[in-house]
């Protein structure tokens, strides 16, 4: 979902007065989930909202918030810029194992607290730069590696990882070519730092987290397996590993994990249905043959088995243990 699209979802309470829906339908309609109350006079579809994803769901929140800044002439309870979740899925970074219930604003005009009075805001009275924050969409919301260094501080390890792989992604990976810029990562991790100020809340989990960031990751489930991998005692593992192919080309392995002598896969649902993954392939038969084809062709030449693991493995760290440990999978140090 684009912004144009979410805007084309939201109703007002007088749109829909005017579509002849009284308020006590309005209300009976909330009650009973077949309309969705985002913000103070903003309502969307119900069973709409419950089949989008999380970070739709939270644009559809920013979007609800910026009607209603808007009917302030940009001030009152919505000051501020966007942040955080916010910001995240304004620069279209996911949200991994992570449903904000409120929009989140940053700025020195707030209210002074979190989750103030306002039950669809969370407010961060915290200094925002003129140079951290920009215009999205048509939306004012803090900078790209602000909101990944927000994000770092102030969420799990999982959701803060896979924002920063995403945003590197978004910096360093040309997808024409399948090349990763080195120096452009290193420039992006390098702004993100300096946005993680000793003594503020999480930094010491931000920085130990940023070296781990690679923009190589496709998927939140690639972060995340990642974070599990280091965890459980693998080495670092190479990502998006190219094996050279049968007729000219090269195929590419999610996971090399060298210290293990073999390749790991993360299967997630994304591969098999989302259409910019599966590339020119319509069928999904079409999709399974070349997989397998593709499989064959590296076990051969590399000499190197092929593990997977999908979403249900990645629960926790000690889940993909067990799945890699099915597979007589463990880390050098164990062995």
């Amino acid at each position: 979902m684009n912004v144009d699209e979410g805007l084309r979802w939201l109703r007002s309470a007088a749109q829909l007065e005017r579509a002849g829906i009284t308020a006590r339908m309005l209300a009976s309609h909330v009650q009973h989930g077949r309309m969705q109350r985002v913000d103070r006079g903003w309502y969307v579809d119900g069973a709409s909202w419950r089949e989008w994803t999380t970070e739709e769901r939270q644009l559809i929140r920013v979007l609800a918030a910026h009607r209603r800044r808007s009917a302030h002439g940009g001030r009152g309870t919505v000051g501020g810029v966007f942040s955080h979740a916010s910001a995240a899925v304004l620069w279209g970074l996911p949200l991994a194992r992570w449903e904000p219930d409120r929009v989140q604003i940053s700025g020195d005009a707030t209210n002074g607290r979190v989750r103030g009075g306002d039950p669809l805001v969370s407010r961060h009275r915290v200094a925002v730069a003129p140079s951290d924050t920009t215009i999205v969409h048509s939306l004012p919301c803090t900078s790209l590696a602000r909101t990944v260094a927000d994000l770092l501080r102030t969420t799990s390890e999982e959701t803060g990882l896979a924002a920063l792989d995403a945003a590197l992604r978004m910096r360093a990976w040309d997808d024409s070519g399948r090349r990763y810029d080195e120096a452009a990562a290193d420039d992006f991790s390098g702004e993100v730092d300096e946005h993680l100020q000793a003594g503020a809340r999480g930094v010491r989990r931000a920085r130990r987290l940023l070296p781990l960031g690679d923009g190589r990751a496709q998927l939140p489930g690639e972060s995340i397996s990642r974070l599990y991998l280091i965890r459980l005692g693998f080495a670092q593992p190479r990502l998006q590993v190219p094996i050279a192919g049968p007729r000219g080309g090269s195929y590419f392995v999610d996971f090399g994990l060298d210290d293990a002598d073999v390749w790991g896969e993360f299967d997630g649902r994304a591969k098999y249905t989302d259409s910019d993954l599966r590339g020119s392939r319509a069928d999904l038969e079409d999709v399974m043959f070349a997989e397998k084809e593709r499989e064959d062709w590296i076990r051969g030449v590399s000499g190197r088995r092929i593990v997977r693991w999908g979403a249900r493995d990645i629960r926790d760290a000690s889940a993909l243990r067990q799945r890699l440990a099915a597979f007589s999978v463990y880390p050098r140090s164990t062995r």
